[in-house]
């Protein structure tokens, strides 16, 4: 069904409000990659609850409580009631006003449903309720099964079913995992359609002690801009998360590391930061450094 540009502009579209503030918005699609066991079920996790919660978490805030739907392909149940009985001990012990259904596979008899098919996106249709406003996929290895991942083909379904719920009113936020060059793994296709992109690293002086520590980083951005898009560290340290800034911090270490002659892509490594991150700071150095 086509319409008119003057049909467009008379039409009366909600404002699009962000379901998590400043960079979830409702009808939004959305992406967080990490390599293995950096912490992006940590932040998944979260996110799900300060979203069914209208509370904070890190640098982001969800101004009232939205209907959740969380899918996780991966984690024992048991797990997965430890890590939330966590998050809501530090939250006070409040249960989210908002829908927060949980769909993981210990309690599944015929295991869990495949994305990329239409039986299994039927499946999880009838869970997807007038009352869930966001859809949270932990991960895409595990609930995207079908199709070969590096190929664009291999998304086309995953990529239709996304756009219909978003057409309904729903936000996605995928959980996967970065390939070996630090990119979220296998085709370039699956950005396409998103808002939102957000790294997950190792900052370049990690311990393993240091337990859940990571860089923030937002690899694209639609609609953010300024502080809010800035990289941050963020550590969970006995059940509290602790925040950081690194943009003082990462613009004196390029100007340090790029007078050593490194190129920015070894100035990315080095930093565990992004190339754009990089770049962004070395056409800032001569204004700065004069």
């Amino acid at each position: 069904m086509a319409c008119s540009l003057s049909e467009l502009l008379e039409k009366d579209l909600p404002q699009r409000e962000n379901i998590l503030s400043p960079w979830l918005p409702r009808q939004g699609l959305t992406m967080i990659h990490a390599e293995r066991g950096i912490g992006k079920t940590h932040v998944a996790l979260g996110i799900a609850y300060a979203v069914a919660s209208g509370s904070h978490f890190l640098n982001w805030e969800a101004k009232q409580p939205h209907g959740v739907l969380l899918l996780d392909g991966e984690m024992p149940a048991i797990t997965l009631k430890e890590r939330l009985q966590a998050i809501t001990s530090s939250n006070g012990g409040i249960i989210p006003t908002a829908i927060f259904s949980i769909i993981t596979p210990d309690f599944q008899e015929y295991g869990m449903p495949d994305l990329a098919t239409e039986e299994g996106q039927l499946q999880i249709q009838q869970h997807i309720t007038e009352n869930i406003d966001l859809l949270i996929i932990d991960n895409i290895s595990t609930l995207v099964r079908s199709g070969e991942e590096n190929k664009a083909e291999g998304w086309l379904p995953v990529q239709e079913w996304a756009l219909k719920q978003r057409a309904r009113g729903k936000s996605i936020l995928f959980i996967h995992h970065s390939g070996k060059k630090g990119n979220q793994r296998g085709t370039s296709k699956r950005e396409d359609v998103l808002d939102t992109v957000i790294n997950l690293k190792r900052p370049s002086k990690y311990s393993q002690s240091d337990g859940a520590r990571f860089i923030i980083s937002f690899e694209k951005a639609r609609g953010i801009y300024g502080e809010d898009a800035e990289p941050f560290e963020a550590q969970l340290k006995d059940g509290v998360w602790i925040i950081k800034s690194i943009v003082s911090k990462t613009f004196d270490k390029v100007l340090k590391l790029s007078k050593e002659g490194l190129s920015q892509a070894e100035i990315a490594r080095e930093l565990g930061v992004n190339k754009s991150t990089v770049s962004r700071h070395v056409k800032n150095i001569k204004p700065r450094s004069n």
